[in-house]
């Protein structure tokens, strides 16, 4: 008697349309803020500048920098695993940021691309900035969370129920000490390795800054009055 063939198994897609692209931005993070560099080096400010405008560079520099500290703040406790592109998890990590908000360093990505905006002069550009990377981070974040919770389980799901996604709350940053239990002892990485692993974020700051230089120039000597 033939035995029935077995049917192949197909795998399920998910059904969840911003999850999945949640999945495609994650593995193209890193390119996907091309057009947003680019539109804030070839876009001219106006003239001529208002003071409003040249308020607004000048408090670009401090949101840059605070962009920064949050993002150098959670490496010091994430490590190197917060630059792979691949679906490896790392421990789960709640200390430092981590305790206040489950995603710093898209936090302080947004902080960063918000103050090269107001440095650019480009008002109008920066609310955009932060709506699109608001809604790319939105779209990870739901697909992150898939994985993080098949994978980590229980212990994650505590860790969501007590750390808000994107607003910082700190009446309940308090790590529990049972939710502690389910993964060991924090590691934190030392300000060297926090330093080199972020060492590609300072370089492009530093060059970033380095472009709208010479785009302020360049703007000026086309007479734009800048």
């Amino acid at each position: 008697m033939d035995r029935p063939t077995p049917k192949p198994q197909v795998r399920q897609q998910d059904p969840d349309t911003l999850r999945r692209l949640g999945g495609w931005l994650f593995r193209y993070r890193t390119s996907i803020p091309l057009p947003i560099a680019l539109a804030l080096l070839l876009i001219p400010a106006g003239s001529p500048p208002s003071s409003l405008s040249t308020s607004a560079a000048w408090v670009g520099v401090p949101v840059v920098v605070a962009g920064e500290l949050v993002r150098f703040w959670a490496v010091h406790h994430i490590g190197t695993i917060s630059r792979t592109r691949s679906e490896r998890l790392g421990p789960l990590i709640d200390t430092g940021p981590f305790a206040f908000v489950r995603n710093p360093l898209y936090v302080g990505n947004i902080l960063l691309w918000l103050g090269f905006a107001l440095s650019a002069r480009l008002l109008w550009l920066a609310p955009v900035i932060v709506v699109l990377l608001a809604f790319e981070y939105h779209a990870i974040v739901r697909w992150e969370e898939t994985l993080l919770v098949t994978r980590l389980g229980d212990a994650y799901r505590r860790y969501m129920m007590r750390v808000p996604r994107w607003i910082p709350t700190v009446g309940r940053a308090v790590t529990e000490e049972n939710d502690r239990s389910d993964h060991g002892a924090p590691h934190v990485f030392s300000w060297r390795e926090t330093f080199y692993s972020e060492r590609g974020t300072l370089i492009a700051i530093a060059v970033g800054y380095a472009l709208l230089a010479v785009k302020t120039r360049w703007l000026q000597a086309l007479g734009f009055g800048l």
